[in-house]
């Protein structure tokens, strides 16, 4: 707009481009003058004739690329999210521009002193471990222990030899103690029944009868253990004998083992109906039905729980699948931000031994020499790269800087050698 009220200047002439030909160099004209008069200060703008107009004064503002710009804006949007990012080594020619044109960068925080930008993109908040819900066992189903006993402990009773030829001779003889076992059964002498069904087993131990005879009283000493291994016994020669689930049951139920004894004595009333196995079955029944919903109920917790786990390990990997892409966008926009390149970009074929810099060729290639990196950090070669951006004709400004030339002709090297 002010260059076209110059070209609209009534006036004309070198007097009216200087009078108002553009709002954007006063603060050229203002130097100019108060440096060495008014003089100095036509030469500077109106001196410099029109084709200098056309251009733009070396005062005025270069055109910002909108590419840049947006990265730039992304840029500030993280440090605003993450003040902690400035004080990053790799932001050191930043905080050092604020601080010289007197802005003020927040102290870092405590716990990171010089975190980097990729230290702060890899820390994420912790999350609170949940604690862990308390898992009830199934022993904390309230059954009636009525008649339970505490388990017998004796050394096992005698088996005989499975492996032994049992004889004619030795299966009567083993019969007659059968016989004077039961009869002692019956005049309740227990101990000396247990004697003779044990001397029956060892004349003829492959007879099931035998060892059932022989649980059966183990069940009225109170011995379900004993009871039990002899039962064990009797089904493994013989599978189908009710009576050696019937006392197996009775066996389990002094031990409070009610699914198992349910379960003998609902198979001994299969096999052959018993007033008695029925009557324990009723008794017991209702216990065993008990414990196993309550263990249904927290097998069924333990597969909800399974699956809250698997739930929560494939929201934990979605989670961190979109942190690691924040992540990459945040390097990429913060890597954009300090390397994508200068206000105005670089114009291409610059002269002075920079040819074939228009569109940049390996940028990302020549920005990774750690030379041409920590250069770039230098406020002083920043400005004076910027200023021969903008005005290629401003490298002999800086003809007499070392540093200005080192990295200018090291670029010009690497731009010579792309194809």
């Amino acid at each position: 707009a002010g260059l076209q009220r110059g070209a609209a200047d009534p006036g004309g002439g070198a007097a009216g481009r200087d009078g108002g030909h553009c709002q954007a160099c006063a603060r050229g004209r203002a130097a100019a003058a108060a440096a060495a008069g008014d003089g100095a200060r036509r030469r500077s703008c109106a001196g410099a004739g029109a084709a200098k107009f056309q251009r733009g004064c070396e005062w005025a503002r270069p055109a910002m690329d909108p590419r840049k710009v947006s990265e730039l804006r992304a840029f500030v949007k993280l440090c605003k999210e993450s003040p902690g990012l400035l004080h990053s080594e790799e932001l050191r020619f930043l905080r050092e521009w604020v601080e010289s044109m007197g802005g003020t960068i927040p102290p870092a925080p405590d716990d990171a002193p010089t975190e980097t930008v990729k230290d702060k993109t890899e820390k994420q908040p912790e999350e609170p471990v949940k604690p862990s819900e308390p898992e009830s066992e199934e022993s904390d189903v309230e059954i009636d222990n009525e008649g339970v006993i505490e388990p017998d402990k004796d050394n096992p009773q005698e088996m005989g030899d499975e492996n032994v030829e049992v004889t004619e001779e030795m299966m009567d003889e083993a019969n007659e103690k059968k016989m004077e076992g039961i009869h002692a059964l019956g005049e309740g002498e227990l101990q000396k029944a247990i004697d003779l069904f044990t001397e029956a087993i060892k004349l003829n131990p492959h007879l099931a009868i035998l060892y059932a005879k022989r649980a059966s009283v183990f069940v009225k000493l109170q011995k379900p253990n004993a009871a039990i291994r002899d039962c064990d016994r009797a089904i493994q020669i013989n599978p189908d004998s009710a009576q050696t689930y019937k006392w197996r049951g009775k066996a389990h139920r002094l031990l409070g083992h009610w699914e198992e004894a349910a379960h003998d004595l609902a198979l001994a009333c299969k096999l052959d109906y018993d007033e008695e196995a029925s009557a324990m079955l009723k008794e017991v029944q209702p216990r065993a039905q008990k414990i196993a919903e309550h263990r249904r109920k927290y097998e069924r917790k333990r597969e909800e729980k399974e699956i809250k786990e698997r739930l929560e390990k494939v929201k934990k990997a979605r989670e961190e699948h979109e942190r690691a892409q924040r992540e990459e966008e945040a390097r990429r926009q913060t890597g954009g931000a300090q390397f994508s390149g200068f206000p105005g970009g670089f114009p291409g074929g610059m002269p002075g031994g920079m040819p074939g810099m228009a569109g940049m060729p390996g940028l990302n290639e020549i920005l990774s020499d750690p030379e041409v990196l920590a250069a770039m950090q230098d406020p002083e070669v920043m400005v004076a790269f910027q200023d021969v951006a903008q005005n290629p004709a401003n490298m002999s400004k800086y003809q007499n800087n070392p540093k200005v030339m080192n990295i200018i002709s090291k670029l010009s090297a690497k731009f010579g050698s792309q194809p």
